[in-house]
């Protein structure tokens, strides 16, 4: 049994035009069928729920409500992330013509997504939300088209729970480089004072 944390809410458009129906089966059908079939050949969808165009919220991988990602509740929405995040989709993401990102989200959508951030971070304090281009390997991914920490601040999410990609990218191993980093620039500094001064 894997008893990862849940730690992340990862947001994510399908980014398919604007106005198209999307459905749970199209999101598992382009997921796991073998690529050979159109599919990405994946083990399990990358979402565990859904937002349709009309609000309504459609579970697509089965979860319960623990602090702990189990190994039947993960979803591969990011590479690197899915062991310990829950991952929500909706119908969207892109212009009408396919070709630019843009924050479709219909007012249902907008509501059935507060509901749904807000009650999670009711059930789990401590969670941190987050679009899927703020993810530290998302490498210019527009995913979910809407700049999350905006859009979280508006609805009145506390900053606590909402994902700063900075602080969150500074490991104990990037922080003990950047000590080490400004450490030598000191030294070099006194060296070079002294070499001055002589």
């Amino acid at each position: 049994m894997n008893n990862n944390k849940l730690n992340y809410l990862v947001l994510h458009c399908t980014a398919t035009p604007e106005g198209r129906p999307v459905t749970k089966d199209d999101i598992i059908r382009w997921h796991t069928n073998p690529v050979h079939l159109g599919g990405r050949g994946w083990n399990r969808p990358g979402y565990a729920d859904m937002i349709y165009l009309n609000g309504d919220l459609v579970n697509v991988i089965p979860f319960n409500t623990d602090d702990f990602v189990d190994q039947w509740e993960i979803s591969n929405g990011v590479v690197g992330l899915n062991g310990n995040s829950r991952h929500i989709v909706y119908a969207g993401g892109m212009d009408t013509e396919n070709k630019k990102p843009k924050d479709t989200r219909t007012k249902e959508q907008l509501e059935a997504l507060e509901v749904y951030v807000k009650y999670t971070i009711k059930r789990h304090p401590k969670i941190l939300v987050l679009g899927h281009n703020e993810a530290p390997n998302a490498h210019g991914k527009a995913c979910p088209s809407f700049n999350v920490g905006e859009w979280l601040r508006s609805i009145g999410v506390d900053d606590a729970n909402i994902y700063n990609k900075q602080v969150e990218d500074l490991s104990a191993g990037a922080l003990a480089k950047a000590d080490k980093k400004e450490d030598l620039q000191t030294e070099t500094a006194e060296t070079n004072s002294t070499e001055t001064e002589a």
